[in-house]
């Protein structure tokens, strides 16, 4: 893969609202050539989607994010692999990774309570067959995801109108 193709992939993660135009401008590339390397990309699974990254604590929508440990026994010619895939297949989970360590692998997910979290857990991870320990850690609060930083909320004053 070429700089400039490198490039390119790295503007879009960083920014994938920027236009064709901008875009071939960064990366030192024409807009055909930015084009076509666009939809090789789309194509070979490169680029797997485009979104946005919410600061959800500035609307109302109440969500809470759990990362939860989980230990797994690994199956012969498979590894981790087949259980991977297992809880990946779940609407609740976000992300999924293999980890090196004290566990193996990380599952972040989010749902709308804590009781929705600790289900999820208790009912449909760790009974897994393959699983043999959880250990769940709340998200409390984010200051950065990739790479942008999430700003503090200004206080809003009270004003009281005294007649």
């Amino acid at each position: 893969m070429e700089a400039k193709e490198i490039k390119l992939l790295r503007l879009l993660e960083e920014n994938c609202a920027l236009t064709t135009e901008e875009l071939a401008a960064l990366a030192d590339l024409t807009e055909e050539e930015t084009r076509a390397a666009i939809r090789k990309f789309e194509a070979d699974r490169t680029i797997l989607g485009y979104k946005a990254i919410v600061d959800w604590d500035r609307t109302a929508r109440e969500d809470v994010t759990a990362l939860i440990e989980v230990k797994v026994t690994p199956q012969r010619g498979e590894g981790f692999d087949r259980i991977a895939e297992r809880i990946y297949q779940y609407d609740e989970v976000e992300s999924v990774y293999l980890m090196s360590g004290a566990f193996d692998l990380t599952v972040i997910i989010s749902g709308r309570t804590l009781k929705e979290v600790a289900h999820f857990v208790g009912e449909k991870l760790a009974p897994l067959e393959d699983v043999t320990g959880t250990a769940t850690h709340f998200i409390l609060k984010k200051y950065k995801e990739k790479h942008l930083i999430f700003q503090k909320q200004e206080a809003q004053e009270e004003r009281f109108v005294l007649e």
